[in-house]
């Protein structure tokens, strides 16, 4: 070893250190904001795309939307419940993951709606996982009810 050849000090481990914990500290709240504004878009797309296309078909081909006791799980497989459908030509969507939202609770439907009467209604509990809460995800305009 030569002897003009020097290591780091435990002081300019720690500055070091230091320096990357701030930084860290500074961007990871801003990526975790970036996750959770992910996973409402997801739900908002499923809500208003994916799953309202599927139920539209299912409609489509059996003249009503799937009942409420039937609710969503008719769009991939053939209700057993009554009315059962005649013309199923299913399944209505390959939704990965099932039919359930970003935060792993299952889409909620009903059919008539209470929001939308001649339809239907399909919600999230949203983050917060709660009903009724500020944060779920609707098919309806929740300033208007």
């Amino acid at each position: 070893m030569k002897k003009n050849q020097r290591g780091f000090t435990l002081v300019e481990m720690m500055l070091v250190v230091i320096i990357i914990a701030t930084l860290a500290a500074m961007v990871v709240p801003h990526f975790a904001g970036r996750a959770q504004e992910a996973k409402i878009a997801a739900a908002t797309s499923d809500i208003q795309s994916s799953i309202a296309s599927a139920l539209d078909l299912y409609e489509a081909d059996n003249g009503a939307y799937p009942t409420t006791e039937q609710g969503l799980p008719a769009l991939m497989a053939p209700p057993s419940i009554a009315p059962v459908p005649q013309r199923w030509r299913g399944p209505y969507i390959k939704k990965k993951g099932g039919l359930n939202d970003p935060w792993g609770n299952p889409y909620r439907y009903a059919s008539p709606g209470t929001h939308n009467s001649g339809d239907y209604d399909l919600y999230s509990l949203g983050p917060s996982g709660t009903e009724g809460g500020s944060d779920n995800i609707t098919n309806w305009d929740n300033a208007a009810h």
